[in-house]
């Protein structure tokens, strides 16, 4: 085997592997969805983030110590550290307010427009080339979301914008993890956003918490190990894979939601639904097709100006 084939096959097996990072990491932040807009009938959304955040920095520690040591948690990048944890600040706020007045599909489906901005942004911010081919496999996603939302409907109302700008700051949020993943270790990355993120929540206590009720530490400590094992995911899947390539592949939480759905609430999608999630998907495996096809290329076609 030449080296350019073995060096093909190992960015294939990289790519696979942020792929399924990313799979397995939407499904738990499905779960958690579903855990937190149980949660946000009751409690705002910065008491949510706070107490669920107590419970998140535990799982961390264990992470640090079974990936070699509490050393992983130095921080290289202060800068991108902090824009990090604000994109996450804004999109959490965003998109828990959000489950209050949606219901949980749509808001899932609403924040998919996230790798359309990832896709329109990676070019500028990172430097990546998208071609054209995969520029219309996520514009037929975001065409299938909106099959999903069948404009019109009452899902498009006021209350929208807050998944909508949840997406945009998740999207903003994952170009910058995929800048400071080269720097910054995954449970680093991990433990500074949980720490923005608790002490925003905090910061919000002045505005009025209702009385805390310990029969839900359960599921705010439920909560903790879905979000945490999700990021830690999330975060390996953009270190190992290219944010144009992996992020569409967040669209396989519309399965988990569905059978979420099926399993706990007895409830099926309707045809607008299925129709706009089977775009969706078709959109993620071409991407993935012609991710496929371009790393097995020679290595001299498949530079930036043949990456399409």
């Amino acid at each position: 085997m030449s080296q350019e084939q073995q060096a093909a096959d190992a960015a294939g097996a990289q790519s696979a592997r942020a792929i399924l990072a990313m799979l397995a990491g939407s499904l738990l932040l499905t779960l958690n969805d579903a855990v937190i807009k149980s949660l946000a009938a009751t409690y705002p959304a910065g008491e949510v983030m706070f107490v669920r955040g107590l419970f998140i920095l535990p799982w961390i520690f264990l992470l640090a110590r079974r990936d070699g040591g509490l050393h992983l948690l130095r921080i290289n990048s202060l800068k991108g550290q902090a824009l990090r944890g604000v994109c996450v600040i804004c999109s959490a706020f965003l998109f828990i307010n959000g489950l209050v007045y949606l219901p949980l599909a749509d808001a899932i489906a609403i924040a998919f427009t996230g790798p359309l901005f990832i896709t329109a942004m990676a070019p500028l911010v990172l430097g990546e080339t998208v071609g054209w081919r995969r520029w219309l496999a996520v514009l037929a996603g975001f065409a299938g979301v909106l099959v999903m939302l069948r404009p019109g409907s009452d899902t498009l109302q006021w209350a929208v914008l807050l998944p909508l700008g949840a997406a945009l700051f998740g999207g903003t949020r994952d170009l910058i993890t995929r800048r400071i993943s080269q720097t910054e270790s995954t449970v680093a990355v991990l433990f500074v956003t949980t720490a923005v993120v608790l002490l925003a929540g905090l910061a919000s206590a002045p505005f009025g918490w209702p009385p805390f009720d310990v029969t839900d530490l359960p599921t705010f400590a439920l909560s903790g190990f879905l979000v945490a094992g999700a990021h830690y995911l999330m975060i390996e899947a953009f270190r190992h894979g290219e944010a144009a390539m992996v992020a569409p592949f967040k669209y396989s939480s519309l399965i988990w939601a569905v059978l979420l759905g099926f399993l706990v609430f007895g409830d099926l999608p309707d045809v607008w639904t299925w129709t706009g999630a089977a775009i969706v998907i078709l959109a993620g495996l071409y991407i993935l097709h012609r991710e496929t096809q371009l790393r097995r290329r020679p290595v001299t076609a498949v530079g930036p100006s043949a990456r399409l």
